[in-house]
């Protein structure tokens, strides 16, 4: 049996090892595929199966893998796999859930106190020499906001949108939720459905946590920016494309919003000509909000978990 990692440095840069998976036959591991074709089929090789984070895997190259059983994504979202192609073909697809969303939420919420006290920029001040030049024992240079009584509007209520709400609540912020199905359990005094125009319009944290659908592709656009407050903040730690970026810096450097906090764009690695960067008070960092190494351990072992379910005949986490 012959097994390869195509992408496989971001999840184990070195803290991890592979020998849950290196158990059930040959495993080659490489750090990084180049997204092409012809790179791609040359490392699936006669692999009978593989594993992929982002490196597409494409109609083309499911018709080339001869040998090709089974895909495991080292990841929730599997949009980078062709899914009704590797369904002919009968190659099981899985994906690994749930596996982040602690982490996820937390950085969310690091995100927000980033953008309510600045303390990055803060630090910086200091090693620079302004606390020790300031005639006053104390001062800051960007507004600094309370949590406490602030309204959090959740776009997308699955488990990280929950555990984000779980949060918010800890700071006693109040809660909107918008998602396509309603939960009246979850209903509270603090804690309320509501549609998406009046997420907009009454959220001073909006929070994206949806999947990458037609339908949530580019939902936060000039027109949605447009029905937000003006001191309103965007977090989004999904996905890139749900915000249409150019909208988004426009609407920052017109001070239509007050700021955002993103961890994810469209295209990654970020390319040098990304209309966010340098948009005023926008918080960029490299879709690291899944990344703590306790989360990796988990996707480790499910993806061990799912392999080997897939191997005893009865696959679980499949998504086609």
């Amino acid at each position: 049996m012959k097994i390869v990692v195509l992408d496989g440095y971001t999840l184990n840069p070195g803290d991890l090892n592979w020998n849950g998976i290196e158990q059930f036959g040959a495993l080659t591991v490489y750090d990084r595929t180049p997204y092409n074709t012809k790179d791609i089929l040359k490392n699936i090789g006669d692999a009978e199966i593989i594993f992929t984070n982002k490196t597409p895997i494409g109609k083309e190259v499911l018709l080339n893998a001869k040998n090709l059983k089974y895909i495991g994504v080292l990841a929730t979202g599997f949009n980078i796999i062709d899914i009704e192609t590797a369904k002919q073909k009968n190659v099981i697809v899985t994906n690994v859930p749930d596996y982040s969303s602690v982490s996820v939420a937390q950085f969310t919420m690091a995100l927000i106190l980033e953008l309510c006290h600045h303390i990055g920029a803060h630090h910086m001040a200091v090693q620079q020499g302004d606390w020790i030049q300031s005639k006053d024992f104390s001062f800051w240079n960007f507004p600094l906001i309370e949590l406490a009584g602030k309204t959090i509007g959740i776009f997308g209520f699955g488990k990280i949108g929950k555990a984000t709400a779980k949060l918010a609540e800890a700071f006693d912020m109040h809660i909107l939720v918008h998602n396509r199905t309603i939960y009246p359990e979850f209903e509270s005094n603090n804690l309320k459905f509501v549609p998406f125009d009046e997420l907009l319009a009454k959220s001073d944290f909006l929070s994206l946590h949806c999947p990458l659908t037609p339908e949530t592709k580019n939902i936060i656009n000039k027109s949605s920016i447009a029905k937000m407050k003006q001191n309103a903040f965007l977090i989004n730690t999904s996905r890139g494309p749900l915000i249409n970026e150019k909208d988004v810096a426009e609407a920052l450097n017109n001070n239509q919003i007050a700021g955002a906090a993103l961890d994810v764009i469209s295209k990654e690695p970020m390319e040098k000509n990304n209309p966010l960067l340098g948009a005023k008070n926008c918080i960029i960092t490299p879709h690291i909000a899944w990344a703590p190494k306790e989360a990796r351990q988990r996707l480790m072992q499910t993806t061990i978990n799912n392999l080997r379910a897939f191997l005893e005949g009865s696959p679980k986490n499949v998504v086609n």
